[in-house]
C-alpha cells in the first residue's frame, strides 16, 4: 500500500502553491494530489516519490500533515457523530487504531481514522469519506 500524506489547512488562496513550493524546496516530486474544500477548510491528499523527505519539508511549514494510512472523514460537528461512526466500524469488526480530530468549524468536523482494515472501512464509510490511502 502506498503511503499518503494528508494536509489540512484553512481554505485560502495559495495553499496548493505553498505545498508544491515546500516539496520542491526538498526536491520531492508530487505523484498525485487531490484537494477538497470542506466548509472553511481545505484537505489535500498526496503521494510523493520521496515520502520521508516530503514529511521533513512539510514540517518546516505551518501545515498539519498526517502521515499514516488513514481515512479522512467529514462529520457533522455535533454530539454522537464520532460514536455513530466508530459503532459502525465496531459492528463490522474493524479495529480502530487511531482517531485524530483535524478540524472543527462551521458545523463540520474533519477526522482521520486509521483501522486494521482500511479497505473495508473505506467501503463501510463511503458516505462520509473525503480521502483514503491508496
Amino acid at each position: 500500500m502506498m503511503k499518503e500524506i494528508i494536509i489540512v489547512s484553512d481554505d485560502r488562496p495559495g495553499m496548493v502553491a505553498e505545498i508544491a513550493e515546500a516539496l520542491a524546496a526538498v526536491h520531492v516530486n508530487i505523484e498525485s494530489l487531490d484537494v477538497e474544500t470542506i466548509g472553511g477548510s481545505k484537505v489535500a491528499a498526496l503521494t510523493v516519490d520521496r515520502y520521508d523527505d516530503a514529511l521533513r519539508g512539510l514540517a518546516r511549514t505551518r501545515f498539519q500533515a498526517i502521515s499514516e494510512d488513514a481515512l479522512v472523514l467529514q462529520l457533522a460537528d455535533k454530539p454522537g457523530e464520532l460514536a455513530r461512526i466508530t459503532r459502525r466500524l465496531k459492528d463490522a469488526r474493524i479495529d480502530v487504531r487511531s482517531v485524530r480530530i483535524l478540524r472543527r468549524e462551521s458545523g463540520t468536523g474533519i477526522i482521520a481514522v486509521a483501522t486494521d482494515r482500511n479497505r473495508d472501512a473505506r467501503e463501510l464509510l463511503g458516505d462520509v469519506l473525503v480521502s483514503w490511502p491508496r
